[in-house]
């Protein structure tokens, strides 16, 4: 059985939703990252602007999503991360996340598979970890609960 460990709390503010339209993987659609805060007994810091999620939203309707953005910690150090994830739920409850309603994350599925790269010493911890995080979406907030796997 695996074990994790609760390591920090991502909180990415999100510009609007651009939808590429419908090609044939699926409705593509990308999100920026304008910003946010990292908080956790592991790792402090902001989230920098300039990151996006690219989605991919399948026949079935669970959105694929691809992340990579840079957290920098509070003492200055600079952090690439990667996650990659599913998100779906009943029809209803994913319209009323697209419409921005607040939805009680227990009624849809939001995880993601994370990876972290930093040249930081004091951070090198983070190279050899894999992670994996519990999502919240709200209208322009991703909240990620991220549990180092041990």
């Amino acid at each position: 059985m695996l074990e994790a460990e609760p390591i920090f709390i991502i909180d990415a503010e999100l510009d609007a939703v651009l939808d590429l339209g419908r090609t044939p993987y699926g409705g593509r659609r990308f999100v920026g990252i304008s910003g946010g805060r990292v908080s956790g007994r592991k790792l402090s810091g902001r989230v920098l602007p300039g990151g996006a999620d690219w989605q991919i939203v399948r026949g079935d309707g669970a959105a694929d999503i691809s992340a990579r953005y840079v957290i920098e910690s509070d003492a200055g150090a600079r952090i690439r991360v990667a996650s990659d994830g599913l998100r779906h739920g009943p029809p209803d409850v994913l319209d009323k996340l697209m419409r921005g309603d607040r939805v009680d994350p227990s009624l849809y599925y939001f995880r993601t598979a994370m990876r972290f790269e930093t040249a930081d010493a004091s951070l090198n911890w983070l190279n050899r970890i894999l992670a994996v995080a519990r999502g919240e979406r709200e209208a322009r907030r991703v909240r990620l609960q991220v549990y180092e796997v041990l």
